[in-house]
């Protein structure tokens, strides 16, 4: 399990340093083709290593941002594959890429605050205000990323393709 643990972590990472990539292109207006791939790749195989291969307990928050995050994943494909970022497809891609990448930044900062012993030590349980902060805010970033994604992307490809 611990193997596997480490590969899971890892695919996660993959998925959210190429994410960030891909919201870099959003808000200057660049598609960055293979990053996206490997970023929708990544994150989905997150979500499925995370139903596939951990123990399952009965139904639990992890399960239900999974399948949050492979909802967001199949419209963010098909706006981005089948309908080409045509009209509001556009929106939807950014904004439904934007929230998948969101809800694995979420699962990073919990773990982290569940196995750094110095965070654990400010939020043993996960209900104290070091972490409800931290997840405030970062919250609070995506959304502006976006919203301010969701503005401009459509714009400056339009731009960039006439």
């Amino acid at each position: 399990m611990t193997t596997f643990t480490l590969i899971h972590v890892a695919i996660s990472l993959v998925g959210i340093f190429t994410g960030l990539g891909v919201v870099w292109g959003l808000l200057v207006g660049e598609k960055f083709s293979a990053l996206t791939a490997v970023f929708l790749t990544f994150t989905a195989a997150t979500s499925l290593t995370g139903f596939c291969y951990f123990p399952f307990l009965g139904f639990t928050p992890g399960q239900a941002f999974g399948i949050l995050s492979m909802i967001l994943l199949v419209l963010a494909v098909y706006s981005l594959s089948v309908r080409q970022l045509s009209g509001v497809w556009c929106r939807v891609y950014v904004i439904t890429a934007i929230a998948a990448l969101y809800l694995n930044v979420f699962v990073l900062i919990l773990q982290t605050f569940q196995k750094v012993p110095a965070l654990k030590a400010l939020a043993p349980t996960g209900t104290e205000s070091p972490f409800a902060i931290t997840q405030g805010i970062v919250l609070l970033i995506f959304i502006g990323l976006g919203i301010r994604s969701a503005l401009r992307f459509p714009v400056l490809i339009k731009r960039n393709t006439i």
